[in-house]
């Protein structure tokens, strides 16, 4: 395994030790699925991609020993709208019917915002998939994450 430095390992203990408890979110108490149903799909997707992005940065700092700038491109190519795009096929089989859902509704949103790098088809499934990973990152559902994205980068890989 390659070396991490202590700062990397400190923030990823401290990552490990908040995120994962069952109780709380990372900054307070997690959201009830109504709580969350009534947020709307673009600001659920806002905090799936923190969440998509954080558990990226966080896999690459726990497997590659590189700069941070180097860190930076591979994580800005996998949590890409095409990337997410390419990547959903795999998630979308594991979906719940709530998780359906929110991705539909994530999907179908009108967003004030459109993607420089991807087409407008592109850009509406990687939304609908952030809004997936929003909605489970409020609940509290940080292992659920972790399997839809796991199941995602093992099929693609």
């Amino acid at each position: 395994m390659p070396r991490l430095r202590i700062r990397h390992k400190i923030l990823i203990v401290i990552f490990a030790a908040v995120c994962y408890n069952n109780r709380m979110g990372l900054f307070g108490e997690n959201m009830t699925p109504a709580q969350a149903r009534a947020i709307g799909p673009v600001a659920l997707a806002f905090v799936g991609d923190a969440a998509e992005s954080l558990f990226v940065r966080e896999g690459l700092v726990r497997t590659a020993d590189r700069r941070a700038g180097e860190l930076q491109k591979c994580a800005a190519a996998e949590v890409s709208a095409k990337g997410q795009a390419k990547r959903l096929a795999a998630a979308e089989k594991l979906f719940t019917e709530e998780e359906r859902e929110i991705f539909l509704r994530g999907r179908n949103a009108k967003k004030a915002t459109k993607s420089k790098h991807a087409t407008v088809a592109e850009y509406n499934l990687s939304t609908g998939f952030e809004a997936v990973l929003g909605y489970l990152y409020l609940t509290g559902r940080h292992a659920r994450i972790a399997e839809l994205l796991s199941a995602e980068e093992s099929e693609t890989i």
